[in-house]
């Protein structure tokens, strides 16, 4: 298997996104992953890891233009939530207690650049049909903690 980038772009975007996750959350093996795009809060590509117990979500707004991290993650959870929301245009808006706003998608393939010089970059295309299924799942469990009709363990 060729491992340049140019010969197999999406695993290396893959690569980079996990390594924006995984640098700045201790425990980033308990978390699943997607690529989610927004409009609010940190607007642009993120890594945003969630898990079930403790339901949680980690935001890890992403830079696009070199697939690093573009601001510290932002934690949600039952400490810090006040709003979350699956919006008619299938978005989802999540609001934490400092006033933070974050408005985003989990596309079920997203294309993200990967630059490899100054004149040449290359689309790659990460199929996330089954986790962005499985993060709307967990989405529902989320919102449903926090209106009190699931407990959070």
């Amino acid at each position: 298997m060729d491992t340049s980038p140019a010969e197999n772009p999406t695993e290396h975007v893959k690569a980079r996104l996990h390594r924006v996750f995984d640098s700045q959350i201790p425990n980033f093996a308990s978390y699943n992953l997607v690529a989610g795009t927004g409009v609010a809060g940190s607007g642009g590509l993120k890594v945003i890891g969630y898990r079930r117990q403790p339901a949680e979500l980690v935001l890890a707004p992403v830079n696009s233009s070199n697939l690093t991290a573009s601001e510290n993650a932002i934690t949600i959870n039952n400490t810090n939530v006040n709003q979350l929301a699956l919006l008619n245009d299938g978005e989802y808006e999540v609001a934490t207690s400092t006033g933070r706003v974050f408005r985003f998608s989990i596309p079920l393939r997203p294309t993200i650049d990967l630059q490899l010089d100054d004149a040449v970059s290359v689309a790659a295309v990460i199929d996330q049909e089954i986790d962005a299924n499985d993060f709307a799942d967990f989405m529902d469990h989320f919102m449903n903690t926090i209106e009190g009709t699931e407990s959070f363990v």
